[in-house]
């Protein structure tokens, strides 16, 4: 299975204030995100999936959470951990899951993705969420693409077996 993070990031790293983006929205963005993500299953965390009710994300949503909790949404499971999630997602045979925040389920997740791919905003945002750094000579950039107001990246974990 193949584990992907996909997140819009500032400068500074920073991904989101008190639940919201802290830049104006990206239309161009929102689209290819949504594009991307929407024939898999999404794994995000409890406050990020809630706030989302309104248009949830991928085909289905595995939900991190600390503790059981029903959803009032079928294509919603709970999973309490990293190997949790990917089994849900194996079961619902996804040969790719995409993790979509919020700032510790990108943590939690860090050392087991495979792929990255982050939607580069300019510019230094306050806020209140980040995106966990990552030591680039673990990573290959594969691609770049130029957006107005932003720049599409795509890394790739380098096998480190070669090194």
């Amino acid at each position: 299975m193949e584990l992907v993070s996909v997140a819009a990031i500032a400068d500074n790293r920073v991904i989101g204030d008190d639940g919201e983006l802290p830049w104006p929205s990206i239309p161009a963005d929102k689209q290819q995100y949504r594009e991307r993500i929407a024939d898999d299953p999404v794994i995000l965390g409890r406050v990020t999936f809630e706030s989302m009710l309104d248009d949830l994300p991928g085909a289905a949503q595995i939900v991190l959470s600390r503790s059981e909790h029903g959803f009032d949404v079928p294509t919603a499971h709970h999973a309490g951990g990293v190997d949790d999630a990917v089994a849900v997602a194996e079961s619902l045979g996804a040969e790719t899951a995409y993790v979509i925040g919020g700032g510790g389920i990108y943590a939690l997740f860090q050392p087991h993705i495979d792929r990255m791919v982050l939607s580069r905003v300019a510019g230094e945002y306050e806020g209140d969420a980040f995106y966990p750094a990552w030591d680039d000579a673990d990573w290959r950039l594969e691609s770049t693409t130029e957006y107005d107001r932003f720049r599409l990246e795509e890394w790739v974990r380098v096998d480190t077996t070669d090194r």
